[in-house]
């Protein structure tokens, strides 16, 4: 299982330091756009969400008020937020063969971000996913007003990374250890069906308790470096786990490079950049920020995997994926998957108004 592990066998050579002796910076050739082409599709992302949220919320308000307020329909994408309810009806298409009616496209989402976990390595957590974007967001502030963030050590980092692999093993056990037809009922059951208004109650009415672990999670995403992703999120962890599978990695040419250590000081996940040829570890997200931070021509690029017949020097960099590739490879597995589900009917929630009537007010009252 050594590809779990965040920090790869190093791959240097042993005269590493006369070599670095000898190195000439070979500048990069014009500017790079990794961060603002990430940062495009974060906040489009993160605008996304936000709509749906308010669509939501303004669905849930008119069945609160007996429908005293405008009707706004079900956004679907509201379901991206359910990934248990995603990994439950992914469980049950995986043994009965067929989509369940209620939250599909918790599902279809679920399979979008595994996809693209699998093309272009973890970069649902680095590209898409809002929370990621907002954990980013809290340490570079962070940064900015402290200066610095703080170092968690090497021997406490390793296990705290491995809290969201259990967690993620807990859910995963849960899920495919029911029977399929259970895992039917409950998802139609009343807790199942209104499961998305009580995660938006959740927030909404969130006890003390609730709010200081919220408070204390942000608190620690200031000071630590993507707290939530590097050590609590089992969504993460899976498409982790996943990326393993793919072509795609940040690649280092040795001889380009001139070991002047700029990307491993900004790679957000902390690992040793500088010291390999190319990165294998699960906890890479394919930010690109160290492919940013790198000044040397060709040094560092995220890369599909060498043919064995080229050259050493220049076996991977005719086959770099620039940063827009890489966008456009997640706007085409993001709509493309969306589209087909949209076509065959199996991405939106079709329950008649007045189920929604009867249960949703009294969401709170239903349990598992």
């Amino acid at each position: 299982m050594s590809t779990l592990s965040p920090f790869p066998a190093e791959a240097s050579s042993p005269d590493k330091v006369a070599a670095k002796l000898k190195k000439t910076l070979v500048r990069r050739v014009g500017a790079d756009r990794s961060q603002q082409v990430r940062r495009a599709v974060q906040i489009a992302l993160l605008l996304l969400n936000a709509a749906i949220g308010v669509q939501f919320i303004l669905r849930v308000r008119y069945f609160e008020s007996g429908g005293a307020t405008h009707y706004v329909g079900r956004p679907a994408g509201v379901d991206g937020w359910l990934p248990i309810a995603g990994l439950m009806n992914l469980r049950y298409f995986l043994a009965v063969g067929k989509i369940p009616p209620i939250h599909p496209s918790a599902m279809v989402l679920l399979c979008v971000f595994l996809l693209a976990s699998v093309l272009v390595k973890k970069a649902f957590c680095s590209w898409l996913c809002p929370v990621g974007t907002v954990s980013e967001f809290l340490w570079k502030l962070g940064r900015k007003v402290f200066k610095r963030n703080l170092l968690v050590p090497k021997g406490l980092d390793v296990p705290l990374r491995g809290v969201k692999y259990l967690l993620l093993g807990f859910f995963v056990y849960i899920v495919f250890t029911m029977p399929a037809m259970d895992l039917g009922d409950f998802l139609a059951s009343p807790f199942g069906i209104v499961a998305d208004v009580k995660m938006l109650n959740f927030f909404r009415y969130m006890d003390t308790v609730g709010l200081m672990v919220v408070l204390v999670l942000v608190a620690l995403s200031v000071v630590v470096e993507n707290f939530w992703c590097r050590f609590l999120c089992p969504y993460g962890a899976l498409m982790g786990i996943v990326s393993a599978l793919s072509p795609v990695k940040i690649r280092r040419d040795a001889e380009a490079c001139i070991d002047c250590g700029k990307c491993n000081k900004a790679c957000p996940s902390q690992l040793p950049v500088d010291r390999l040829v190319q990165i294998r570890s699960v906890e890479c997200t394919g930010c690109m920020e160290c492919v940013a931070a790198c000044p040397a021509e060709n040094a560092l690029q995220m890369a599909l995997m060498p043919r064995k017949a080229e050259a050493a020097a220049a076996r991977w960099r005719g086959r770099v994926l620039k940063p827009r590739m890489v966008a456009a490879v997640l706007a085409i597995v993001f709509f493309g998957l969306i589209g087909a589900a949209r076509a065959t009917g199996h991405w939106q929630t079709n329950l008649p108004r007045e189920v929604y009537m009867q249960l949703v007010p009294n969401a709170e009252n239903f349990d598992h």
